[in-house]
């Protein structure tokens, strides 16, 4: 019996939830024994991958050399819709099926946004370590109402954003390359350039797949032409931003503050210039997961192996569509 491996460890305690979508097309589950960390490392992949032809799997790396040392490896099913972790080419190259989860976490990702910026515009991680402290400052907040809010990215976690932006009164600018003329205009989104979107936001908020046109695209440039005291909110990509570059904005302007729940190198190191500036809040990287979300993603992987398992093909999930044609599982 093919064997199906459930890599992330949160994920496999509620195994049960999607157990019957893999049992029916006749596979067997196996999963990481406990650990401290989440993630698998390389080293624990290429043990734990041993016999597996399927994973559901989460933010571990499926570099060449795991996907080498696993010829009998058929799909690798994010619980997620990004896929920055595996090395498509080279599972495209192997045979191997990527398959996301696309409409399962973008109201977590766009409720975080919200947090962050919140967080961050009613001081929030301040006052209350103030508290914490004894202390009582009753330092004044900025509002949203009347603020606008650019969108770089208008698909399905955009428009969850900016769904949301309406119920704080937020004037709404997009920008993207493939534009949903029809959504723009039933809820009152002004379609713009990027160049205009970056003078007009005061929140930048992210939301572009990490490729290689839009890896930096947040750099000393970009950040120059942005509005003086603008907030840049990042819950997609850490690659998107040169940080370098951001650290200066955020010390020397033009930038007021950032909300990121991403970075380039993660988990962020502890001597990361973000993690000590006054004008950032910062999270792990959790926007797209709660226990909703993540129910949801897992189940939807659970159910891309299973009918890739039964010779269908989910369309809409698979990355790598030019790999049907020499599958074989």
């Amino acid at each position: 019996m093919p064997k199906v491996l459930i890599a992330p460890r949160e994920v496999a305690k509620f195994v049960g939830q999607f157990r019957d979508a893999l049992d029916r097309a006749g596979l067997e589950i196996t999963v990481l024994p406990p650990a401290e960390a989440n993630e698998p490392t390389v080293d624990e992949l290429l043990v734990a991958l041993n016999g597996v032809e399927a994973v559901v799997a989460g933010s571990e790396p499926y570099t060449p050399q795991v996907l080498a040392a696993h010829p009998q490896l058929r799909v690798i099913a994010r619980v997620g819709v990004g896929y920055d972790a595996v090395n498509v080419p080279a599972a495209t190259a192997a045979g191997v099926a990527v398959t996301i989860a696309p409409g399962t976490n973008q109201g977590s990702v766009a409720e975080h946004a919200f947090a962050l910026i919140l967080g961050f515009t009613r001081h929030i991680p301040n006052r209350h370590a103030t508290m914490a402290a004894g202390g009582w400052n009753r330092v004044m907040s900025v509002p949203l109402r009347g603020r606008t809010l650019g969108l770089a990215g208008l698909g399905r976690i955009g428009k969850a954003v900016a769904t949301r932006a309406a119920a704080f009164e937020m004037r709404v600018l997009a920008y993207d390359p493939l534009p949903d003329t029809a959504f723009c205009d039933a809820h009152g989104i002004a379609l713009v350039s990027f160049d205009q979107l970056l003078r007009e936001a005061d929140f930048l908020s992210l939301h572009l797949p990490l490729t290689a046109e839009t890896r930096h695209v947040i750099n000393h440039a970009s950040l120059a032409r942005m509005k003086p005291g603008a907030v840049l909110v990042n819950t997609s990509r850490g690659g998107l931003v040169r940080e370098a570059d951001l650290i200066t904005a955020l010390r020397d302007g033009p930038l007021g503050g950032a909300a990121l729940d991403v970075f380039e190198v993660e988990p962020t190191p502890a001597n990361n210039p973000l993690r000590t500036l006054p004008n950032v809040v910062l999270t792990p990287h959790a926007a797209g997961v709660d226990v909703q979300s993540l129910e949801d993603m897992a189940r939807s992987a659970a159910q891309a192996i299973a009918s890739i398992r039964r010779g269908e093909w989910p369309v809409e999930k698979v990355v790598n569509p030019e790999v049907r044609a020499k599958f074989l599982w």
